[in-house]
């Protein structure tokens, strides 16, 4: 039996997805091929010449390790309420509710990241301050809250904490839309077997829609890792490798430092800022394609819609 003709638009939609692909692999391949390049005289340069006197990994690491631990904990509290409120959205909320509730939190997404900054600086850094001296106090013997804690609340909790906010409306897109896709079949099934309504979403809707919860998750922390304008605007870096996250001894991020140095920075010190942001690429591009792994290995269930 022969094969249908192909119609000439599936042809061009065909080619044109396909010539998307590539263009973007082509643009990726070529920042990455820039970012080498121009990084690569920061590895072969004098240690005196790069920025603090450091070497160019010392100088790095704790940029790196304030970016990865700043996204952490956004992503940590950003999660279970994105689960939370998708879960609400789609098996809780009224229906004439729903749908304003869930552009509400959508339009989350539009709002500039300075902005974040701003209300991260003038309302949330100083309302921490009695939160910082109160963990200080009674949760002092982590590692985390070992203090002293400062007093003007620029923080890597605040960071994270806004850093939270920011990723919110991507968590919880994600997963509504998991949500929403979990067959009708099992969860009728499950209520003709006489259960709640969490039964039914801690039997269907959360095991369906677990991979989804986690990419979206790790979406929310490719976000966070480069977020530039808030992260500066609040956090008071020292340069320091901390766990303690209510002291005035800091961890920088990459992306801030390269927005606060690069303007007035030259020479070796250009190509230090680059081979920094090389880090981070690689970083946020490691964290993209196991997102894009967790999705691809998920199984759909079985059933009807």
């Amino acid at each position: 039996m022969s094969r249908p003709p192909v119609r000439l638009g599936d042809r061009a939609f065909r080619g044109a997805a396909t010539a998307a692909g590539v263009t973007i692999l082509v643009v990726l391949a070529g920042v990455a091929l820039f970012l080498i390049l121009e990084a690569w005289p920061a590895f072969t340069a004098d240690r005196a010449d790069l920025p603090d006197r450091k070497n160019l990994l010392a100088w790095i690491a704790p940029l790196a390790f304030g970016t990865v631990l700043g996204a952490t904990i956004a992503v940590l509290l950003a999660a279970p309420m994105a689960v939370a409120i998708a879960l609400y959205i789609t098996h809780y909320a009224p229906r004439r509710l729903a749908g304003p509730l869930g552009l509400t939190i959508d339009l989350l997404a539009a709002v500039p990241s300075i902005i974040y900054g701003l209300w991260g600086i003038a309302v949330l850094a100083p309302t921490s301050v009695g939160l910082s001296r109160w963990l200080e106090n009674n949760l002092g013997f982590l590692p985390f809250f070992d203090g002293p804690a400062t007093s003007t609340g620029r923080t890597m909790l605040v960071v994270g904490i806004v850093l939270g906010v920011m990723i919110l409306p991507v968590v919880t897109a994600v997963a509504r839309e998991v949500f929403k896709q979990t067959p009708a079949l099992h969860q009728e099934a499950a209520l003709a077997l006489g259960a709640t309504r969490w039964e039914i979403i801690r039997m269907t809707v959360l095991p369906f829609g677990r991979s989804g919860i986690v990419s979206g998750a790790m979406l929310g922390l490719g976000r966070a890792l480069g977020e530039t304008m808030a992260v500066a605007i609040i956090l008071s870096a020292s340069g320091a490798v901390t766990f303690d996250l209510i002291s005035r001894e800091n961890s920088g991020t990459i992306a801030a430092n390269i927005a606060l140095d690069f303007p007035e920075s030259s020479g070796v010190k250009v190509h230090a800022l680059i081979a920094s942001g090389l880090v981070l690429f690689a970083i946020t591009l490691a964290v993209n394609v196991v997102a894009r792994a967790i999705v691809n290995r998920r199984r759909e269930f079985s059933g009807a819609d």
